[in-house]
């Protein structure tokens, strides 16, 4: 024969209308097999006996009287308690239902002869009803099973009968990974194993008595929690096999258990702990999972902030990357995301993965992750075709061209990051025509590594812009080249055009150095600068003062060396004098308000100590910044060459 034990706490039969929902439950299993039906008293009747108070019997006795009203025509039940009444119920609705006393049946401490009296009590009806709780001692007094008593009694009646099923019906859909009323977030957990179930109970879930699980286990039987209010949803299944792994987190009193096995539950937590800036009193490995203590006013928050390390898994955005350039940025870039992808997954719920990748005479796409370089044509028309929206276009290399294509890609959905300082210096409708077309389509436009490589400068500067605040000047040291020249430059050591030479052999100039002694790349910096500060500066708005005449600039690389060694005591006049007065060269580009309008200029510049460029090293780079909305200026001030800190800048573009 198949037996169904179920048992429905205090919570499912506090009031007719939640015991018609018990009754409609039982109905429903008898359907399939003989049933068990265990009963707490009615929500709050155990609290009011125990205190004794005639007043709290009183309302105990007219809540009882409330629900017979409601649930029977006539008289005659009032002082009877919730299973009496269920039982009384089922009978009236046709059904062979037989009340059982558990105080005569229950033997605390002795399973096998409570075994025994249940077997014998058990014949013939097709619903038995049994309160819980209660039962007798070896002497025959009757006593209880403790609080959650009803769940243990359930479990013996299932034990008994070897039940086909085991039913803990509450108010929750299930041991959830947490109590819902500490974690919002909690989420019910499906299936566990006996010993899972057995630790959550014994270190704070209130859901399931802890000694219900081991009648349970010795015989076999699944035990099934599941909510009374919402028959149909989600509920808990506990058993024999379940999840492997991190299990949920209970509390009781000031103890957390993060229940399951892992090796790295102990560093999780304490970073998770770290993370909110709480301190715990005592931290350790058990045979529960992870067990720590924390100060009560901080219980809650600690529960929240372990839930989240251990359960709540944050939703995984996947981003495609279409990265142009083989140079060593782009290769910097490949190695970074590859060396950073799990912690950035981690951190912001972002999952990178390179799709595409190109030089200049080849292209390789690949949605799966896994791009080869092998094929011909347009790499930008095969992405408008094959990116999905949300994916972006990553811009290495130093085009002069490639910008064109920008406001395609942004009106196909797909974002633009880019460290080409040529695609942002170009005419002023150009650049807004680009910024136009991200900000109509929803998609990023992000530049920061074309001024500085790692620096926050063009962030800066456009949030003071951005909320009004108007920019007066900008002087930018922005040429690591000229920087570094200028820091080393020694006359009578050796020539200016050496040093410029060995930099070039180096790879610290352009390809052309005359681009950097020219002014050029400054100049580019320096437009984008300006067009972040709102100011609408073209190129032909600058006044260039190169390094020497601009006649030497004319014909080949080797003219312009030739020139420059020409030059060089006039050089070394201009050094000595910034000397003399105690002051360094540096090559300055600067925007300043004059009157309405700005006036923008590039060229070397004596600084004297007290100027935030006087100080500067290698190829550092500094921007100082002044506003109308502030006294003293912005000084922004660090690395602005080098391959790594142009990854990271574009990486952090990526993230934005």
């Amino acid at each position: 024969m198949s037996y169904r034990v179920l048992k429905f706490g205090g919570s499912s039969v506090a009031s007719a209308t939640a015991m018609s929902r018990v009754l409609d439950i039982v109905e429903k299993e008898a359907q399939m097999g003989t049933v068990i039906l265990v009963s707490s008293a009615i929500s709050g009747c155990t609290d009011a006996l125990l205190d004794g108070g005639p007043k709290a019997i009183k309302e105990m006795q007219k809540r009882h009287q409330n629900i017979v009203k409601r649930l029977f025509t006539g008289e005659a039940f009032g002082e009877l308690l919730s299973t009496t009444i269920l039982a009384a119920k089922l009978k009236q609705e046709g059904y062979n239902a037989k009340w059982l006393d558990s105080r005569k049946l229950v033997v605390k401490d002795n399973q096998e002869e409570t075994y025994s009296r249940i077997k014998e009590a058990i014949e013939g009806a097709e619903i038995y009803i049994a309160p819980g709780f209660i039962c007798q001692d070896g002497e025959g007094t009757v006593c209880t099973l403790g609080r959650g008593g009803s769940d243990f009694s359930a479990a013996l009646y299932a034990a008994a009968v070897k039940a086909h099923s085991l039913q803990i019906w509450t108010d929750v859909p299930g041991i959830m990974t947490a109590n819902p009323k500490q974690v919002p977030q909690a989420r019910t957990i499906p299936t566990m194993t006996y010993n899972a179930a057995l630790q959550m109970a014994s270190h704070g879930a209130k859901v399931l008595y802890a000694p219900t699980v081991a009648p349970a286990m010795e015989a076999g039987i699944d035990i099934e929690i599941k909510n009374t209010f919402a028959p149909e949803g989600k509920y808990t299944v506990i058993g024999k096999d379940g999840p492997k792994g991190w299990i949920g987190v209970a509390s009781e009193a000031d103890t957390i258990t993060v229940v399951g096995q892992g090796d790295d539950g102990l560093p999780r937590a304490e970073k998770a702990l770290l993370k909110e800036g709480i301190s715990a009193l005592s931290i350790k490995e058990t045979e529960a999972g992870v067990e720590l203590k924390v100060r009560q006013k901080v219980l809650e928050q600690a529960l929240r902030a372990l839930h989240r390390a251990f359960f709540q898994e944050l939703p995984t955005a996947e981003t495609g990357l279409f990265i142009a350039g083989d140079g060593a940025v782009a290769h910097a870039l490949y190695n970074m995301i590859k060396s950073a992808a799990e912690n950035v997954e981690a951190r912001t719920g972002k999952r990178l993965t390179i799709v595409g990748k190109a030089n200049s005479k080849r292209y390789g796409i690949d949605l799966t992750g896994h791009p080869v370089i092998n094929t011909q044509g347009s790499y930008v028309d095969a992405i408008i075709n094959l990116a999905p929206k949300g994916s972006i276009f990553v811009d290495c290399t130093d085009s002069e061209t490639l910008y064109k294509r920008y406001t395609d890609l942004l009106e196909a959905g797909i974002g633009v990051v880019s460290s080409n300082r040529r695609s942002f210096a170009v005419p002023y409708p150009e650049f807004a025509a680009m910024h136009a077309a991200a900000r109509e389509n929803g998609v990023p436009l992000r530049y920061e590594t074309t001024v500085g490589a790692a620096l926050p400068i063009l962030e800066s500067i456009s949030r003071g812009a951005n909320s009004s605040d108007e920019v007066t000047s900008i002087e930018a040291v922005v040429s690591c080249t000229l920087n570094q020249i200028l820091g080393d430059y020694l006359p009578g050591r050796e020539s200016f055009a050496s040093m410029v030479r060995r930099a070039q052999e180096a790879g610290l100039t352009e390809a052309d150095p005359r681009m950097d002694l020219g002014g050029k790349d400054a100049l580019r910096k320096l437009l984008i600068l300006s067009r972040e500060a709102g100011v609408r500066l073209e190129e032909k708005d600058v006044k260039v003062e190169p390094v020497i005449p601009e006649d030497a600039f004319k014909g080949t690389v080797e003219d312009f060396y030739a020139a420059l060694e020409a030059y060089e005591p006039e050089l070394a006049r201009k050094a000595d004098a910034a000397s003399a007065k105690g002051e360094r060269l540096r090559f300055v580009a600067y925007l300043r308000k004059n009157g309405k309008s700005y006036e923008a200029g590039i060229g070397i510049r004596s600084v004297a100590p007290e100027h935030p460029a006087y100080y500067l090293r290698g190829t550092e780079n500094a921007i100082i910044v002044r506003s109308a909305f502030h006294p003293y200026p912005l000084v922004i001030q660090g690395p602005g060459e080098g391959a790594r800190e142009a990854a990271s800048s574009i990486l952090n573009d990526i993230l934005r």
